[in-house]
């Protein structure tokens, strides 16, 4: 440390003269990565914001990512006001959408449709339950098969 000026020092905390009168100058964080799983999705999408930033506009900027990245499953709604901003996938309880991230404590999040609203609309009703309820033709073939 010997080798550095008294500008250097004082940036490293190193003292020397023209210190601040013992007040230390707190640094405030100008952006933070904060990452939102989606539910259904394979990965996090990955935000980076301001830590002022309410809920609400992070559930916006993440729906955006995520559509714009074309992702899977295709979102039903890229409608914030459908869905919840959770701690977790196992946490009852959404944020309120007013609130700040830097009052959180948290930078990783949960994403799911508030309930009544689907995630995945690729498949409709009927294609659903062709999935669900097997065909004949197969089931009596599988019972051939196991006689």
């Amino acid at each position: 440390m010997d080798s550095l000026s008294p500008t250097e020092r004082q940036n490293y905390g190193g003292g020397g003269s023209g210190g601040g009168g013992g007040e230390e100058k707190r640094r405030q964080l100008a952006k933070v990565l904060v990452k939102v799983n989606i539910q259904n999705s394979l990965g996090p999408v990955q935000v980076v914001t301001p830590p002022e930033t309410t809920v609400g506009e992070l559930m916006k900027a993440a729906i955006g990512i995520y559509v714009k990245e074309k992702r899977r499953p295709l979102l039903s709604s890229s409608d914030p006001q459908c869905y919840e901003l959770h701690y977790s996938q196992f946490s009852l309880e959404s944020l309120q959408p007013e609130e700040k991230l830097m009052n959180l404590g948290s930078r990783n999040f949960f994403l799911c449709p508030k309930p009544g609203y689907a995630v995945n609309s690729s498949y409709s009703t009927t294609e659903a339950r062709l999935v669900a309820k097997p065909p004949d033709t197969i089931t009596k073939f599988i019972h051939f098969l196991l006689l």
